[in-house]
This record gives structure tokens, sequence and C-alpha cells, in this order.
């Protein structure tokens, strides 16, 4: 007898979506846009993946959006607990190792998300770190995760090829734009990326880390 087709069941879905963040001498930008799709369908168009972790650190992430709530409630209760235990926020690079580290943790039924961390360091510099879905990082100058990071992150490499951490003596990998020509630069890739990919559109959202505290910015992307 001929076993019957079973239509296979997933824990996991991906609400496509697109991040970007980029470091600057004393700034960060984080961006993301604000649609939820699952497949061709659109579930919402006003859903924001940027998440302040504390005062200095911001993480935008794309993926499973349940896994990535998930992951946001656990850093958050980690957060307090931190600043029990040492009467202050974290930082950026200190976020960053948790945030490996409880990706890591769970890396045998991982979270699917794909994370951009930016902020600003205990230099005051900006500092954007990349992830995988198992908390493998890196510190780069800039980086992009998502449905849409294909077509963004070659136009990033472009306008702000990061020298090549093998060079000796070793560069900063913070670009050398301003704080306004990174989020004009921002705002062109996503325009970029919403002409092409499908699931990226209706708003982009950017969020700036400078000394002066968080500044939100939002533009409208193609809807269709």
């Amino acid at each position: 007898m001929a076993s019957k087709e079973h239509a296979n069941w997933s824990p996991y879905d991906n609400n496509g979506g697109t991040c970007v963040a980029i470091a600057g001498a004393d700034y960060c930008v984080i961006a993301s846009d604000t649609r939820m799709s699952t497949g061709y369908s659109i579930l919402t168009r006003d859903y924001s993946k940027i998440c302040k972790l504390a005062d200095k650190s911001v993480m935008a992430s794309s993926g499973f959006q349940a896994d990535v709530r998930a992951l946001q409630k656990n850093l958050a209760a980690k957060h307090l607990i931190y600043q029990h235990q040492h009467n202050k926020q974290m930082s950026c690079p200190a976020m960053a190792q948790l945030l490996s580290n409880t990706l890591y943790y769970k890396r045998f039924f991982p979270y699917y998300a794909f994370n951009v961390l930016g902020g600003l360091d205990n230099e005051g510099k900006g500092c954007v770190f990349t992830y995988d879905a198992v908390g493998s990082y890196e510190r780069v100058g800039y980086s992009s995760q998502g449905s849409g990071s294909t077509l963004i992150i070659p136009v990033l490499d472009n306008q702000l090829k990061s020298p090549s951490p093998l060079l000796l003596p070793a560069k900063d990998a913070v670009t050398p734009l301003s704080e306004s020509e990174a989020v004009d630069l921002v705002k062109d890739v996503f325009a970029s990326a919403a002409e092409r990919d499908i699931q990226t559109g209706d708003r982009l959202e950017i969020v700036v880390v400078n000394a002066g505290g968080i500044r939100r910015e939002y533009v409208e992307l193609r809807k269709d």
C-alpha cells in the first residue's frame, strides 16, 4: 500500500525583511523595513524589527519573528540581571558577546534569527556586530541581514569597502562617512532593495545612536 503524502509541519517560518547597520567614528545607524511576510503574503506592513537592548545597544533582526521575540525577551531578562548585579548598563561589546552566547546555547534547536547589533563601544566609537543563527559573530564596519541582504551588501561593499582585517597595521573598520551621509546611503539601499525583493518594503525605520542618545526616523517605501 502506497504511503499517504503528509504535509510536513515545521516549527520555523521565514518572515522576510531586511536589516542594515553602519558604524561611524562617533555614531551608529541601524535600519530595517517594517514589512512582515510569509511566502507571497504580507502579514503586516507596520512591524518593527528593531529592538533597543540598552542605552547604547540596538539590535535589528530578520528571520522568524516568533523566535526573534523570544530572543529579545531572553536578552532583556539577562540585561536586567546584569544591571542589578553591576549597577550599570551593559556596553555594546558586552551585549555582543551575550547575544553570541545566547544563540550558541540553543545551537541544536536554534533561534531562526539573523541579527545585526549596533551601538557605541566604551570609547564612544560606532560598532556593528553581525551574526549567524547559532552565535558566530564578527565586529565589522557595516552589515546587512535578511531577504534583501544579497542586494544591499554589494552596494555597501562598493561604497564603504572596509580594509581587509589581514592587512597590517590593522586599520579602523568604521566608515569614513558622516552621520547624515550614512543615513542617506541607508535610504538609497533600501529604496533599491524594495524594487527587487518582494519581502522588503512598506516603510523604513532608521535608528541613529550617538553621544546624544537615540534618534528615530521613518521613510516610506513602495507598498507593492
